[in-house]
């Protein structure tokens, strides 16, 4: 590898690095450029070991991780940080600020929503003096919604240049051929995870007046906190009985995507940017989808011509109030791998 001309990346494992890394592989020759710096959980989220991909884990200490990741950023052309959910990186950078100038935040959502939403304690205080400062200076901001950086620069003074990019293949549309239903059953699901941030039980209440109506509701609960899973799960048999269907495990890819199929209606209750995912293939397959207007993908959405709902303003009716077949249209006209290799390319150029 030129070092010299070496790109970083600096991510926490989650569902979308490992896709990541093997699409950049598959589409740039000069894939022996890249080089890996992950932490967190292997066995959730296998990533091959190469040559190219370091596990700050397997370093005998912490000092010793971070001293090696620091090395790498100085002879790094350029340093990925897949979300700025790493603490001791942020604070290498806040102590190391040159090196901001050539640092491309990819915003994740959470990790900048914490301003808002995260609890307001000391520990939060302490973290936001470091966060405040990096943030500030980012040499560069790359998302694909451009309310994110808007809130960047409102809330931290971001001052970086932005990219516009759909960065991770979970945010292309996959194509679905989706049989005819046979059921006249409404299904309905509510949110994308066991994460408290879904708003399960607001959901839980809004459709309470529709349990006679014939509907079944699924509630995707296998990524996040096992005790809200359940907690949701008992809620939602409650109401709904037989008509409450909790998903606690995990689904192979091809089955989700089925299961998205069969879907009518999605409700997104996030208070904040989440779960693009799922609702860019939920529009692309036609479905009707709720979310919150006050959320960044909402202007999203309608720059593109993608009509989506108020979750305020729900309703059971599924057709009639707007043209499925634009959405889909929109959807595949943007949400595309060839779009997203574009983007990648002009972003690491």
């Amino acid at each position: 590898m030129n070092e010299g001309k070496m790109i970083l990346h600096v991510a926490t494992l989650d569902k979308f690095i490992n896709p990541f890394i093997e699409f950049l592989r598959d589409h740039f020759d000069d894939f022996d450029r890249h080089m890996f710096y992950l932490w967190g959980d292997r066995s959730q989220y296998p990533v091959e070991k190469r040559d190219d991909v370091r596990f700050g884990e397997d370093l005998n200490n912490k000092l010793l991780a971070y001293g090696d990741l620091l090395l790498k950023m100085y002879r790094a052309d350029k340093i990925i940080l897949h979300g700025l959910w790493n603490i001791n990186v942020v604070k290498i950078l806040a102590f190391n600020p040159w090196l901001l100038r050539k640092c491309y935040w990819v915003i994740w959502g959470g990790d900048l929503y914490s301003f808002k939403l995260a609890e307001r304690d000391k520990a939060w205080e302490r973290r936001e003096v470091f966060r405040r400062f990096v943030i500030k200076r980012m040499g560069h901001l790359v998302t694909y919604i451009e309310g994110d950086v808007e809130l960047a620069r409102k809330w931290y003074g971001a001052r970086g240049k932005s990219h516009e990019c759909l960065m991770y293949l979970s945010n292309v549309f996959n194509g679905l051929d989706v049989p005819p239903k046979k059921s006249a059953t409404i299904n309905i699901q509510i949110g994308n995870s066991a994460d408290p941030s879904n708003e399960h039980f607001e959901m839980l209440e809004i459709l309470e007046k529709y349990r006679d109506e014939d509907i079944r509701i699924y509630a995707p609960l296998s990524y996040g906190p096992k005790d809200h899973a359940y907690k949701v799960k008992t809620r939602g048999k409650e109401i709904f009985g037989e008509k409450f269907v909790a998903l606690l495990d995990f689904m192979p890819y091809e089955e989700y995507l089925r299961f998205l199929g069969e879907i009518d209606i999605a409700v997104f209750n996030h208070r904040r940017q989440q779960a693009m995912g799922n609702t860019i293939t939920l529009l692309g397959l036609g479905k009707k989808v709720y979310m919150r207007s006050d959320v960044s993908q909402w202007k999203l959405f309608d720059d593109l011509g993608v009509r989506v709902f108020d979750v305020r303003n729900f309703s059971l009716v599924v057709s009639y109030e707007f043209n499925a077949d634009k959405n889909v249209e929109n959807v595949h006209k943007y949400f595309t791998e060839e779009t997203l290799r574009l983007q990648v390319k002009e972003l690491l150029k």
